[in-house]
């Protein structure tokens, strides 16, 4: 029986690269090359497309995309000419911004090339933390108070209950996010945001425990990892921007099983299953939320391509419930081989 062959995304020209580069390592000590067969394509910081020999950038060709469909696949430079080579599938490893925002999808749909995780649209709508929030909301799941801010506008700090997230509405990670505890802070934690994007987000600061969700799988056929919680030492949670992240968060640890009780569980569970339907997610996404003391859950957010590092919470979600990192792969790349519905 012949290997499917996987096209492999990585890298990118974000500051979410580094991050993506180790998500590919570890994917590759974990793909069944009895059944796959990767075309490892790297995409540099300066946004040049490679085809290396594995993720750390081994012999390295000049290749692209190819929007034709009639190539379905990557067009590919060696010795002054191109040769092509037609994938089955892609797998997007591309963190944050241009390629959890729909960006990278939709290069493949006019590709013609199906590709695993979740859709243009949806991606898109998980991006924008606004749009997030207005979409679930309209779903009767609850999300904190917030407002956007556009590039051009000032916020009054007058108007606003301290303290409140400013975060960039269209990023990854904890990158461009302050806690402001006061009105003179304001004007900064907005400068320090819009380094990443021209629309602001200014939420409510929701009181309660951070608790993650991973989720698998497409429609009504949903599985998910085991809970976690996130426990603080101090400040607010923060992932990805330390000098030496496996060593793990500055001030954090996951707590897997999330130590909550069973009824908070269940409910966290549905809640975060409801907010995957609701925003048409498919393949892989985690699901953050906040449980408060009362019992109630907020979103927090979703990444549609959560890290798949050694440190990433969603791997360890599922190994946690019986799921490696192997099964997972075979269970997005699967189904994608269908095709992509339109």
């Amino acid at each position: 029986m012949d290997k499917v062959k996987v096209g492999i995304i990585f890298g990118g020209s974000t500051e979410e690269h580094p991050v993506s580069v180790k998500s590919a390592q570890e994917v590759a000590k974990h793909l069944d090359l009895d059944k796959y067969e990767p075309y490892w394509i790297g995409i540099t910081r300066a946004g040049a497309w490679l085809l290396c020999d594995g993720p750390g950038w081994e012999n390295s060709r000049p290749a692209v995309l190819s929007p034709d469909r009639g190539v379905h696949g990557l067009l590919v430079l060696d010795d002054g000419k191109y040769e092509t080579i037609r994938l089955d599938v892609v797998l997007p490893l591309l963190h944050g911004r241009l390629g959890e925002d729909g960006a990278t999808q939709g290069l493949l749909e006019l590709a013609g090339v199906p590709y695993a995780g979740c859709d243009v649209q949806s991606s898109a709508l998980c991006m924008d933390k606004s749009l997030t929030y207005l979409a679930v909301k309209a779903a009767g799941i609850a999300t904190p108070r917030f407002r956007t801010v556009t590039a051009d506008e000032k916020v009054d700090p007058d108007q606003l209950t301290y303290p409140v997230f400013v975060k960039p509405a269209r990023s990854g990670s904890s990158f461009g996010v302050s806690k402001v505890t006061r009105e003179e802070e304001l004007a900064g934690a907005v400068d320090i945001a819009r380094q990443y994007d021209s629309k602001v987000l200014v939420e409510e600061a929701v009181a309660g425990s951070e608790i993650g969700c991973a989720v698998l799988g497409d429609g009504p056929d949903l599985r998910t990892g085991e809970l976690d919680r996130v426990a603080l030492s101090h400040g607010f949670f923060k992932i990805h921007q330390e000098d030496d992240p496996e060593s793990g968060s500055e001030n954090s640890t996951f707590i897997v099983p999330a130590d909550i009780p069973d009824e908070a569980r269940s409910l966290v569970l549905e809640t975060a299953k409801a907010v995957y339907r609701a925003l048409g997610c498919r393949g892989l996404s985690r699901v953050d939320m906040f449980l408060k003391a009362d019992g109630t859950v907020v979103l927090n957010e979703v990444n549609t391509l959560p890290g798949l590092t050694s440190y990433s919470r969603y791997p360890r979600m599922m190994a946690a419930a019986g799921i490696s990192l192997g099964d997972v792969l075979d269970r997005v790349i699967s189904p994608a081989l269908k095709g992509n519905p339109r």
